[in-house]
């Protein structure tokens, strides 16, 4: 084992016990006589300086990340990865901190169980459930890169140690602990850019930037990435908005809306030094330590090449909290969607005690997914994130929508959307061949599944539903505005399909049309009571979201 190695395991190990032992006597101390509520939403008592540190943590701890791999591949391109998460960020705190504070959301999957019923919640929970550990793992293998690269574990061994470690802090459990351990990680960042940032001046520095840019244009060419993949970037990140569940869960954890819009946007300023070194120490270890086949092991690399051991100790402790920071939120809230919503609508008679229960047996589960995942591809992490994206949010955009905004659509529409968005995304990426960056027709899988989730559900309830078009004429006038627009853009996208494919935008386009009729749908269209469906019973349906369920 190196001294770096020795420094980066010293560190690590210590760091996460500091943080298991603080955050149990946080959680004991803040939940005396309240010992329930805080587990799920740490009470909803968070102020603006604790989301912010939540929601940098969690989004940008991982782009980071991701944007270290990906610039050692293609480059300054990767900033507009890092630009798609920020505008992410802006527009939860814009458009849904308060209305989803109003309803008390915490899950994703708890929106779609009380809109459609439980079977409907069994499916997205188990989805969601099955997506998280591959964000989870994005993070952690950045993490058992350095073991990997520092010791003479094999990948796969730092890969089961990494994990292991994320499951002894998580099990101590709740969401003030983890609002603890996101307020440390977010000191360590601070620490992690500094020795970065002295990392770079000292090799290659802005010369070699120079000498790059003769002898590689293209790694400073801001569209190197493809333009197909840049633009998934923004469409997964802008739809994540409304999915964003482990997001929704840190900021619905605030005291109130205002405070935790104010936490977001803080938590966007934060994010930007973290996008900008890690376009700069990716591109730095391309130059120091090139040719390299796994990227986040050229990073350690080059790391250990230029700094002394402490100091390379303190970077990769960077490394696990920001592993830390998005790994954990993601593995306790896919383990809150498995455990507790899939816990409540298998057994609804279960107490709060039960469904804490269930969601620390379901971490275990998730750890075990997640060493799963990074055995089938431990070389590139940022591909986990979009799969997940892709898989998720092709299962779940649509339930979503209707949930806020049509009534009309039914139980049944809304199993087959999941259901067939779900594996449309898996198929598109099998017919690729799970590349990367080379996509089937060009088009990229997350286009495909949210297209055939909100396809599949709109005529899945129209064909299953009587139906009318509205009485409303201010909602009549806009549906007709929409479907003009849905009309002149589907003309304009078959007048340009060829340079669209060319220029890599074909998917966007398809998706485009695809939202614009959706729009059309939901603004024109409304239930003809046909004498015939019972009135629906509390058992039947819940009123979170204010409407109520047909079959």
């Amino acid at each position: 084992m190196t001294a770096p190695g020795l420094w980066t395991i010293g560190f690590a190990v210590v760091y996460t016990a500091l943080l298991v032992v603080g955050g149990r006597l946080i959680q004991r101390r803040a939940a005396a006589g309240n010992k329930d509520s805080g587990f799920f939403v740490g009470g909803r008592s968070f102020s603006p300086w604790t989301v912010a540190f939540c929601i940098t943590g969690l989004f940008s701890g991982s782009s980071y990340i991701a944007i270290l791999e990906l610039s050692y591949r293609t480059g300054i391109s990767a900033l507009w990865y890092g630009v798609a998460e920020t505008v992410q960020i802006l527009l939860i705190a814009l458009l849904l901190v308060k209305p989803l504070r109003e309803k008390m959301v915490v899950t994703v999957t708890g929106i779609i169980g009380d809109r459609f019923g439980r079977g409907a919640q069994v499916i997205a929970g188990i989805i969601t459930a099955f997506t998280f550990p591959m964000w989870s793992v994005a993070t952690a293998i950045a993490f058992a890169s350095a073991l990997h690269a520092f010791t003479s574990l094999s990948i796969y061994s730092s890969i089961i140690f990494t994990a292991v470690l994320l499951l002894i802090f998580l099990w101590s459990g709740g969401m003030r602990a983890v609002a603890f351990t996101q307020t440390m990680n977010c000191i360590v960042f601070v620490a992690m850019v500094i020795v970065g940032v002295i990392a770079f001046f000292i090799n290659p520095g802005f010369q070699g930037l120079g000498k790059l840019a003769a002898e590689q244009p293209q790694m400073l060419d801001l569209s190197s990435a493809g333009v197909t993949l840049i633009a998934a970037w923004f469409g997964t990140f802008i739809v994540n908005v409304l999915l964003a569940q482990a997001a929704f869960q840190m900021t619905m954890s605030c005291r109130t809306p205002s405070e935790g819009r104010k936490g977001l946007l803080m938590a966007a300023g934060f994010g930007l030094p973290l996008i900008i070194v890690g376009v700069i120490l990716g591109t730095a270890a391309a130059i120091v330590v090139p040719h390299q086949g796994l990227a986040l092991v050229a990073v350690p690399l080059y790391i250990a090449q230029v700094l002394p051991a402490p100091l390379a100790g303190v970077f990769f402790l960077g490394i696990w909290a920001c592993a830390l920071g998005w790994a954990g939120p993601c593995q306790f809230s896919g383990a809150t969607s498995l455990g507790r919503d899939v816990g409540r609508a298998l057994r609804p008679r279960a107490t709060e005690q039960d469904l804490i229960r269930y969601t620390r047996w379901s971490l275990v589960l998730l750890t075990v997914l997640m060493i799963v995942f990074a055995f089938l591809r431990a070389e590139q992490s940022a591909w986990w994130n979009v799969l997940a994206w892709t898989l998720r949010n092709g299962a779940t955009l649509a339930p979503v929508l209707a949930a806020f905004f049509w009534p009309l659509a039914t139980r049944r529409a809304a199993h087959a959307a999941m259901i067939t968005g779900f594996a449309s995304g898996l198929l598109w990426y099998q017919l690729g061949g799970w590349s990367p960056n080379s996509f089937h027709w060009g088009i990229h899988p997350v286009w495909v599944g949210m297209s055939v989730n909100v396809i599949v559900l709109i005529t899945v309830s129209l064909a299953s539903t009587r139906f009318k078009i509205t009485d409303i004429a201010p909602r009549r006038a806009r549906g007709y505005g929409a479907a003009t627009a849905w009309l002149i853009f589907t003309a304009a996208a078959g007048l340009n399909a060829q340079w669209l494919h060319a220029s890599g935008l074909a998917g966007l386009a398809v998706f485009i049309t695809v939202a614009l009729g959706a729009t059309t749908a939901f603004l024109l269209t409304e239930t003809v009571p046909d004498g015939r469906s019972k009135v629906p019973t509390e058992a039947d349906t819940r009123t979170t979201t204010g409407v109520l369920v047909r079959d």
